[in-house]
């Protein structure tokens, strides 16, 4: 796992002679070594974190046998074996051991289509010198990320928004609309970033770039989408028999590794199945878990459940409210806002496991593939509901008469939300059930001038498209493809990959094989969900590795209780940040409905720790990385 930066000129000759202060900003991904390589026209570097292949044969940039292509990668290849053997019966020369010289050697064999043979999470740059052409790329689901600027005169990229922003020159002014996605969501998504100009490159896609042409030959195009209409006729015992091949498979070829490694544990369904595949492919495992005083949000007991079971080496780490001193540092990290607050405890497990580790393996991905989520239940359900003619009338009778409830986990207000929604369109309700600020919301709380400089309705139009790319498929399932196009690539994946790397370490994905995820669409929805049983198939197919009490409970999420902070510990910070007259929040918010959405959250009158912590990242986003640069 690794940092990567370059420089394109688009005039000849006009690169930098060096890029070093792109790659100190990103030594964290990389505290092993470093590399840079130029020819005047496209520099590219390197940091390394040693994984597979110690030696310096490993380093970057690494070329082709004659130097004309170079490549820097971030990433993990875990078919690098299978690939190198095809490579040397067509002739090929190898000098290292790693999977960075198969994704040179496969460039130069198959060209930019070399990406769907990679079964992998990855980031590259290739410069290929004979055609002037530069290749950047991403890994099918979004696990490593790149971010890239562009102007008349070069095109910069990096692994981080805060290696690329290490160069001065480029503006750092915010960019509204992404902002404005940012507080329906929570995320970011491509190709937006938080600053006008600076781009990410989505997931599944390939940038390419000609030299001589400049920016306008620019061109990026998508290679993998996930289907869920291609299913097959399965027998459940068949599908079982499968997925159990398939999936520890992608756990034992994410245990290559030539440094240790452990596994995040939470104890939930999919963390407990890829630990008791290591335990099975493997001999000891170290297990590392997050826990918090507050009841409701700790796990812990469920972890040492698994931890026992297989007598792995577990560590544990308490998440208290002085844990939040951290949070200038992880802002400066993402570089752009973020508001997903288990961010929190992700660098913490990650810190914790890093003492011990360099590679972890985690469950990411389970919920999206085997319907874990309550959405796609409720997103099921709503269909069945709009299907039965008076529906609607007899949501809006019962609504009134469920009592209401500021505890976002209590049964009866997750119900009323359900009714709220669940007759109408499925982009509508999603964004009500999973969103932050809807359209109304915004129109109280945004300036009459910030409202002007933003198109109306963008974000919903958004998730409206991807809904569209699935008309016709099972509700349960539109809506799991969905998450892999949002929710997975721009809350989940960023959030693992930018708290593991600055703690420097590597985090695997078995759920996350492009494989696994292909096997699971193929399956009908009703094997993977049930009214009363989510992510049935996947129970089905490991009961040898899950213990009553973990497949029974009820699920908790990776939740932090922020909301819960806001009215102790942290009231303060949250006040002063919301109404801090030099604040961003002064410029593109109205104070009077800021202070309408605390007190109601602070006296218990409402819950609003979703959108308060929301609105409060994005206020340390503005003093980490506008206000001070």
């Amino acid at each position: 796992m690794c940092g990567i930066a370059g420089w394109l000129s688009f005039l000849p000759g006009a690169a930098p002679v060096s890029i070093q202060h792109l790659l100190d900003a990103q030594r964290h991904r990389g505290p092993d070594g470093e590399g840079q390589w130029s020819d005047g026209n496209c520099i590219i570097g390197h940091r390394r974190l040693a994984v597979i292949d110690l030696t310096a044969a490993a380093d970057q940039p690494m070329p082709n046998e004659d130097g004309t292509i170079q490549a820097v990668f971030n990433g993990e290849i875990y078919n690098f074996g299978e690939l190198r053997k095809r490579l040397e019966t067509a002739g090929h020369k190898f000098r290292s051991h790693g999977d960075t010289e198969v994704l040179v050697h496969s460039y130069e064999e198959w060209g930019p289509q070399f990406v769907d043979r990679l079964r992998g999470m990855f980031a590259f740059a290739i410069w290929d010198q004979a055609r002037r052409r530069l290749i950047l790329g991403r890994d099918r689901v979004g696990k490593k990320p790149l971010f890239y600027y562009l102007d008349a005169n070069r095109l910069i990229f990096a692994s981080e928004l805060q290696g690329l922003l290490a160069e001065r020159s480029i503006p750092r002014a915010p960019d509204f609309d992404a902002i404005d996605s940012y507080l329906s969501w929570g995320y970011i998504p491509a190709p937006h970033s938080g600053f006008a100009g600076v781009r990410k490159l989505a997931p599944a896609s390939v940038l390419t770039v000609e030299a001589g042409s400049g920016p306008s030959s620019l061109a990026i195009s998508r290679y993998w989408r996930l289907n869920f209409s291609a299913k097959a006729e399965w027998t459940e015992s068949d599908a079982i028999e499968s997925l159990r091949s398939k999936l520890s498979e992608a756990v034992r070829l994410r245990l290559v590794s030539d440094v240790p490694l452990g596994a995040f544990l939470s104890g939930g369904v999919d963390s407990s199945i890829v630990v008791g595949l290591m335990a099975q492919l493997s001999t000891t495992v170290k297990t590392f878990s997050i826990g918090f005083a507050e009841a409701s949000y700790d796990e812990l007991k469920h972890a040492r459940r698994i931890a026992d079971r297989w007598s792995t080496e577990h560590h544990e780490y308490i998440v208290r409210p002085d844990a939040m001193e951290v949070l200038p540092l992880l802002v400066r990290h993402y570089g752009e806002p973020y508001a997903d607050s288990s961010a929190l405890p992700t660098y913490y497990v990650s810190q914790l496991s890093h003492r011990d580790v360099t590679v972890v393996l985690n469950g990411d991905g389970g919920d999206e593939s085997f319907a874990g989520y309550e959405r796609y239940r409720a997103n099921y359900v709503a269909a069945l509901v709009q299907s039965v003619p008076g529906s609607r009338l007899a949501a809006s009778a019962i609504r009134p008469l469920l009592p209401d409830s500021v505890d976002p986990k209590n049964l009866a207000r997750r119900l009323r939300r359900f009714l709220n929604y669940a007759g109408e369109p499925q982009a509508v309700r999603y964004a009500h059930w999973c969103g932050l600020f809807g359209s109304a919301d915004k129109e109280r709380l945004y300036d009459k001038a910030f409202s002007k400089e933003l198109p109306t309705g963008a974000a919903e139009r958004w998730m409206a498209s991807l809904f569209s790319e699935v008309d016709g498929v099972d509700p349960a399932e539109a809506a799991m493809y969905v998450d892999i196009e949002s929710y997975l690539p721009y809350d989940l994946l960023v959030k693992v990959d930018i708290a593991s790397m600055a703690n420097s370490l590597e985090v695997r994905s078995p759920f996350l094989d492009h494989e696994v995820m292909e096997l699971a669409a193929t399956f009908p929805a009703r094997m993977k969900l049930r009214m009363t049983n989510q992510k049935r198939l996947l129970k089905r197919a490991f009961p040898d590795l899950l213990p009553p009490e973990n497949i029974n409970r009820p699920k908790m999420g990776f939740g932090v209780p922020v909301g819960e902070w806001f009215r102790g510990p942290l009231r303060d910070l949250l006040r002063d940040a919301l109404l801090d007259p030099k604040g961003l929040s002064q410029n593109y918010f109205r104070a009077d409905e800021l202070s309408r959405l605390m007190d109601d959250h602070l006296s218990g009158r409402d819950d609003h720790t979703g959108r308060l912590w929301a609105l409060l990242m994005l206020e340390m986003w503005n003093r980490e990385m506008l206000v001070t640069h």
